[in-house]
């Protein structure tokens, strides 16, 4: 972590008003800290927009697994980009439904690709990628 530097922000009473309540809301100690989380998340945002950067981020999924030849479409999916995916975890709901959540690290554009191959399969019931970074440009 480098020297702190300490700068001033203008603006609106209002637009500040409404950012001090998020900032309680959200349990931040102060505006700085809530200031620098607001950059790091635009910094990595355009991380994911660098096609070809180094990006991390998980892919988490539903599905009922008693629907005809889904989890075998989704395993075969997942050996098909091993490469990418780190780490595989899969919770039964109850006696019908399951989540996966899916480590994957890779080119935003392959992690992209992977995750719409995989939430696009029919009898995905919902999924989304969340993308992080690896830390290295924060």
């Amino acid at each position: 972590m480098g020297e702190l530097i300490r700068f001033s922000v203008s603006m609106e009473e209002d637009l500040l008003a409404r950012f001090d309540a998020l900032i309680q809301e959200h349990g931040y100690s102060n505006r700085s800290e809530a200031i620098r989380d607001l950059i790091r998340d635009r910094l990595v945002q355009e991380e994911w927009k660098n096609v070809r950067s180094e990006t991390v981020g998980t892919i988490t999924f539903v599905y009922d697994h008693h629907q005809r030849e889904l989890t075998e479409k989704l395993t075969s999916a997942q050996h098909k980009w091993y490469q990418y995916i780190l780490s595989a975890m899969h919770i039964h709901l109850d006696e019908d439904h399951c989540l996966e959540v899916l480590a994957v690290r890779g080119r935003a554009d392959e992690i992209r690709k992977i995750a719409d191959s995989i939430l696009s399969v029919k009898g995905v019931k919902h999924g989304k990628l969340v993308m992080t970074s690896t830390g290295k440009n924060l």
